[in-house]
């Protein structure tokens, strides 16, 4: 018989496992990869509000986290790579073989717009002997129309920028890779001079299409903990319906990759890595690290991929507002939740000024928490390393 934990072991587990309860287990720049590699993906959006959603999702559980050190793993260090996965993500670099039949995908596709691989193999050379472009600086004028392989979805063209589509079309294929970014504009450069070639000429670890999808299923359950058995954002991008996707944690479960277990109240089955089954017994026995501390939350983060299952653990309702026309707006523009000890707190939105004092523009507890001095105390701790990360010196209320 399927064991069945309460819901309150079952949100323990999940901050646990993301290092997101307890004393930190992600410090430094070591940590941020360290925590990358448990989540396979991070979502990258451009936004930089209080800080872009990359960033935001490491400070809230990496100790000492600055954004400078994502930056060095990307750019410096090429520990890190800018790929697509659940949209596009930031993901290990040792993953790269794993994507090959993307970038063969995307070869193919490239193969049916009249003109393209002549531009590509103009792009190169002057790339080869001229190092980082960005799409203004690339020498090749005019429009063609395209799409996108890396987001095809129907055989349907745009007219766009030669320069940008053929740079685009070169990322996708695996030719280049960007090599750094200023604010959102994106230079890039030969993968063959910043990737191992062990990495890049590997073949890839899954022998076919469904073995890549158990491959991928088996990573977003890493990235959220505890992952249901239901239809589920979580695995946004790996393209499964019900059916398949029943199968593919059957399969899992069977090879011994994943462990079954009900929550209370809730009727699909959970499922997490069998190689976290330590620290479930941890929760389960109360022996757990689960010492509270206060975090902003993402809105592209792993804990929030499956907000119906966020509703049903911790009855916390959580919408990002930055495309709601500001009269709908039930909060802010930029708004975080809250986490606190096992719960959801309430939400923020804390922007930083030029003059380096990180300003509180709302702040909204959610229903039942009261104002307690360990309340605060977190609150202003939290709001202290916020604003560091966000090179402030101070916040105002």
């Amino acid at each position: 018989m399927m064991q069945t934990i309460t819901k309150q072991q079952a949100r323990q587990f999940i901050l646990a496992k993301q290092g997101l309860i307890g004393s930190y287990k992600f410090k430094g720049k070591e940590g941020a990869l360290a925590y990358i590699r448990q989540a396979g993906c991070i979502q990258f959006d451009p936004v930089d509000v209080c800080g872009k959603n990359a960033e935001l999702t490491l400070q809230s559980r990496v100790k000492g986290f600055r954004k400078t050190m994502l930056q060095e793993l990307l750019y410096q260090d090429r520990k890190l790579i800018d790929y697509v996965d659940k949209e596009l993500s930031i993901w290990p670099v040792e993953d790269w073989p794993y994507f090959s039949s993307f970038r063969d995908r995307s070869l193919q596709m490239s193969d049916t717009f009249e003109g393209l691989q002549e531009l590509k193999e103009e792009a190169v050379r002057y790339i080869d002997e001229n190092g980082p472009v960005c799409s203004d600086t690339l020498p090749i004028e005019g429009e063609i129309f395209w799409h996108s392989s890396m987001h095809w979805s129907g055989h349907w063209h745009k007219k766009s920028s030669a320069a940008r589509s053929v740079l685009e079309q070169l990322y996708t294929d695996g030719t280049l890779i960007i090599h750094h970014k200023k604010g959102s504009r994106k230079y890039y450069d030969l993968a063959e001079k910043y990737l191992p070639a062990d990495i890049l000429n590997a073949e890839n670890p899954c022998g076919n299409d469904e073995a890549f999808k158990l491959w991928r299923v088996l990573r977003r359950i890493s990235a959220v903990g505890l992952l249901w058995d239901k239809n589920s954002t979580a695995l946004l991008g790996i393209h499964i319906k019900a059916e398949e996707r029943k199968k593919i944690f059957a399969c899992l479960a069977a090879e011994g990759k994943i462990c079954p277990v009900m929550v209370e109240g809730v009727k699909a089955p959970f499922y997490y890595l069998s190689s976290d089954d330590e620290l479930m017994q941890k929760v389960l026995d109360g022996s757990a690290d689960l010492k509270p501390r206060m975090s902003f939350i993402a809105p592209l983060d792993p804990l929030l991929w499956d907000k119906p299952l966020i509703s049903a653990l911790w009855d916390f309702q959580y919408s990002w507002e930055i495309y709601t026309p500001a009269e709908k707006r039930k909060y802010g523009y930029y708004t975080l939740p809250i986490l606190f000890g096992d719960r959801f707190a309430g939400r923020i939105e804390a922007v930083p000024g030029k003059d380096g004092i990180l300003r509180v523009k709302g702040l909204w507890w959610e229903p039942g928490i009261r104002q307690t001095k360990k309340l605060n105390t977190a609150l202003d701790r939290a709001l202290r390393n916020f604003a560091v990360f966000n090179g402030c010196t101070d916040y105002e209320m």
